[in-house]
């Protein structure tokens, strides 16, 4: 059942991986052509959504440009949804028992130290630079099991939950550093709010309360709190992802007795049918599907039930909107010495060389300890070649080089523009690497005899 979910999320990033491609590109092109200076201008237009004197996008009384908007709201929705499935994956996945989870989170932990030395070997020292030390440390899930998905079987099972469990291994990890490195200066007043409307949250939980517009509407005004607080307005979805209860109303005995019980009573003669072939149903159907459906969805919980509504909007609109705003490098006056000097260099090596490093050398050594075994059906061949992948540092990376250099004053749009380029030429490096090992090293599938 497993091997099915995880196939099940490889075939779902396949499209989006692809998406997050032509949209990266279209960014670049249109941040180069003619129409470059009107894309920048778009994205400081303002956002507002205003009940009287209140309003909802603003922080610090300013309303939030349309930049901002997407980096602070939309991402939050994004760490939501990460957060949902980390908990998910917590209670009964990958990260539920030690001998699951212990590999991948080794790799994890190689694979966010070994780049942020990596980067800070490689970046002058100089305050402002080594501010980004952190931007190598993701792994973006998409782009990896896009890649990984377009060997189909040749991938044994074993090595795509692998690298699953670890890229959301590695987002909890990217969750803590942004939440204790990239926090600014606290307004106590705001935090105050904040953890009383999540104890209201966690008081609701307790009560067994399962409306997900309850969970929901508060979130929003956690959210609110959290990004007028200094603590980065993100971490308030993770929050909001782990207070959202995770057992059903119904048990999926009582749905299935309850689903035989309206099958038998089921009218199958009442609905009246044109020529055409169209079926009026009678009341008394309506009422019984009705009823079928409603007792459906109490039997799904509303982790799950936000989860899989959220996928496709988070998957195929929020992280492509994200990628559209941020990806738009501009190229002109870039040279080749912004990848062979400061930032971009050291985010390139943190990414290409550091992450892939990282999560073979501390998995090598925990094998090597006898405290882990390898991934069923993976030789050491297949887990060096997948480990490159790990180096695909896109969507989190873009996000914590903006909150490393976005407000740095004179130089911070130089960096920022130095670390995207990094973070983009170390991503198609390492998934052209890891691509072509995997090509080398993975068995050739054979059609089963017929």
């Amino acid at each position: 059942m497993r091997s099915y979910t995880f196939l099940s999320l490889i075939r779902k990033y396949v499209n989006a991986s692809l998406i997050l491609i032509a949209v990266t590109v279209l960014a670049l092109i249109v941040a180069n052509s003619g129409w470059g200076d009107t894309y920048r201008a778009f994205w400081e237009k303002t956002v507002s959504f205003s009940i009287g004197n209140f309003n909802l996008f603003s922080h610090g009384q300013e309303s939030l440009t349309l930049l901002e908007f997407i980096n602070d709201f939309l991402m939050a929705l994004f760490f939501f949804t990460v957060g949902l499935e980390i908990k998910r994956e917590i209670l009964v996945g990958e990260l539920s028992t030690r001998k699951k989870a212990l590999l991948p989170i080794i790799g994890a932990c190689g694979g966010m130290a070994l780049p942020v030395l990596v980067f800070f070997l490689a970046c002058p020292d100089h305050p402002d630079m080594l501010r980004g030390c952190a931007i190598p440390m993701a792994t973006d899930i998409a782009f990896s099991l896009g890649v990984l998905s377009t060997f189909g079987r040749r991938v044994p099972i074993g090595l795509k939950v692998f690298l699953a469990t670890l890229a959301i291994a590695d987002d909890l990890g990217g969750i803590l550093v942004i939440a204790i490195f990239y926090s600014t200066e606290l307004h106590l007043q705001y935090l105050l709010y904040a953890a009383g409307l999540i104890l209201v949250l966690c008081y609701g939980n307790y009560k067994g309360v399962k409306a997900k517009t309850f969970y929901l509407l508060v979130g929003v005004f956690v959210w609110y709190l959290f990004l007028n607080s200094g603590i980065h307005s993100t971490i308030a979805g993770v929050i909001v992802a782990f207070l959202i209860p995770a057992r059903p109303r119904a048990t999926t005995l009582h749905f299935v007795r309850h689903l035989r019980n309206k099958i038998n009573r089921f009218p199958l003669h009442q609905a009246a049918t044109n020529r055409r072939g169209t079926a009026i149903l009678s009341n008394e159907q309506i009422m019984l599907l009705k009823n079928i459906e409603h007792t459906s969805d109490r039997t799904i919980s509303p982790l799950q039930s936000l989860e899989d509504a959220l996928q496709n909007p988070v998957n195929y609109i929020v992280i492509p909107i994200f990628a559209f705003a941020n990806a738009g490098i501009n190229l002109e006056g870039i040279s080749l010495d912004s990848l062979l000097n400061g930032v971009g260099l050291a985010v390139f090596l943190g990414l290409a060389v550091g992450k892939f490093a990282g999560v073979f050398t501390f998995s090598w050594l925990a094998v090597r300890l006898g405290f882990v075994q390898l991934p069923q059906g993976c030789n050491w061949k297949m887990f060096f070649s997948a480990s490159m992948l790990t180096g695909i540092g896109f969507t989190v990376s873009m996000f914590i080089a903006d909150l490393s250099y976005y407000h740095v004053s004179t130089t911070g749009s130089t960096l920022l523009n130095d670390a995207k380029l990094g973070i983009l030429c170390g991503s198609v490096v390492a998934g052209l690497l890891g691509w072509t090992l995997l090509s080398l090293t993975l068995p050739q599938y054979k059609k089963p005899a017929s």
